[in-house]
């Protein structure tokens, strides 16, 4: 009887062995918990946030731990209450903001800033080339910070991820205010952005063909407004074209065609992309005077040294000035107008990149193993990694390809 169970046994285990086996995935060893820091934004009239707190609470339910300072998501209406209930933990002061190995916030951190991270800690936030100097980024490698600017980050189809969500904001929220301001009450020539039967419609200059200047134009042609673009980039010009459906009127920036389409604009929104670190002037002070009166310039540019001459820095507070009587909009940062919906967009692109920093090891591991993320880099552990910036502070230079090729 015992001989025959243990017959039994043997030619069952030898049938098992012929069942399809479960293999147990492996797991990566170089996954690891990360404490990251959102800090509250001090630069002026800067509205956004960096994380939402459902962003938040998935970074904690992935095993990071995540402090967000007192106060951080006021301006964009997120309360401590949402971060503290998604997992975060509320810190009360600048120092314990920026004690954290990883820090993602919004605008570049200042001078103070700066003094108060840890040596070697890593920053994500925008990068601002036009308003920064030398001084700026010589304190990052002083305290051998590693920098990625939200300019630069590239998804894996080569595109500018946070540039293009907060240009499309910005061209979508050109047209509100160009309505807001011509606008009798607002002191405009008393016109609606379009058209009514028998009133022939108003006419929209847009200069530059990028993400902008799309999305502004969908919102003014959904008005029935006339829309001109101009750019210098013939398969800009063609590609917008083709997305609107040929519903806008395309031509090449030259002095003639602009000056002439300008004497009866309504609105100019200046939305040219910038070309190392300044965006082009194409618009000149002559120009603007030839203008009808009561007609509304947004030069969308202005944060990049602005594409029209008459252009100057205004505040959300004191938005407008008049010259030549036109009016002029040009705050910096338009996207902080709808903070909320900015700091969303924001969020759902840096999410996912700093889940899989931390699945794949850290930030030495993530640019060897992502080319589009290193492409965000510009300062590393005490090197300047980005040849414009060198080129124009006449700071020493690094290819971060050959430290990384160094480095394993």
């Amino acid at each position: 009887m015992a001989g025959k169970e243990k017959t039994g046994f043997a030619q069952l285990a030898k049938e098992g062995s012929l069942y399809p086996q479960e293999q147990l995935l492996k797991v990566k060893s170089g996954a690891k918990n990360m404490l990251i820091s959102v800090p509250k934004e001090v630069s002026f009239q800067e509205n956004r946030v960096s994380l939402t707190p459902a962003a938040v609470g998935i970074l904690v339910a992935n095993g990071h731990e995540v402090q967000v300072e007192q106060g951080a998501g006021e301006h964009a209406h997120f309360s401590d209450a949402e971060y503290a209930e998604n997992g975060a933990n509320i810190v009360y002061s600048k120092k314990e903001a920026f004690e954290a190995n990883l820090i993602v916030k919004v605008e570049p951190p200042t001078s103070e800033e700066i003094d108060l991270m840890k040596s070697g800690a890593t920053v994500f936030s925008a990068m601002q080339l036009a308003n920064t100097s030398a001084a700026y980024y010589e304190a990052l490698n002083k305290k051998k910070i590693s920098a990625l600017g939200f300019e630069l980050l590239q998804d894996k189809a080569g595109g500018l991820p946070i540039v293009n969500a907060m240009s499309e904001l910005a061209g979508s929220l050109a047209i509100p205010i160009a309505v807001e301001y011509l606008s009798t009450a607002n002191g405009g020539k008393g016109i609606i952005l379009g058209g009514i039967t028998g009133v022939p419609p108003t006419r929209v200059i847009i200069l530059g063909a990028g993400t902008v200047a799309e999305y502004a134009s969908r919102a003014a042609l959904g008005l029935g407004a006339e829309v001109r673009i101009f750019d210098n980039e013939i398969y800009k010009l063609r590609r917008i074209k083709h997305k609107l459906g040929n519903q806008a009127f395309t031509a090449v920036i030259d002095s003639v065609t602009l000056s002439q389409s300008l004497l009866s604009a309504d609105v100019v929104i200046g939305a040219l992309r910038a070309e190392k670190g300044r965006a082009r002037c194409v618009v000149t002070e002559e120009m603007v005077a030839s203008m009808k009166p009561g007609s509304v310039i947004i030069d969308v540019s202005i944060d990049q040294g602005g594409c029209i001459e008459t252009s100057e820095i205004t505040t959300h507070d004191e938005p407008v000035f008049r010259k030549f009587d036109v009016i002029h909009y040009c705050v910096p940062n338009i996207a902080s107008r709808a903070a909320r919906t900015a700091t969303t967009a924001l969020s759902n692109i840096l999410t996912p990149v700093l889940l899989k920093l931390a699945e794949t090891g850290g930030i030495d591991d993530m640019m060897y193993a992502y080319s589009w993320f290193s492409q965000g880099i510009y300062a590393y552990k005490g090197c300047t990694t980005h040849l414009e910036i060198a080129k124009r502070f006449n700071l020493p230079y690094k290819d971060l390809s050959l430290l990384m090729a160094a480095r394993f």
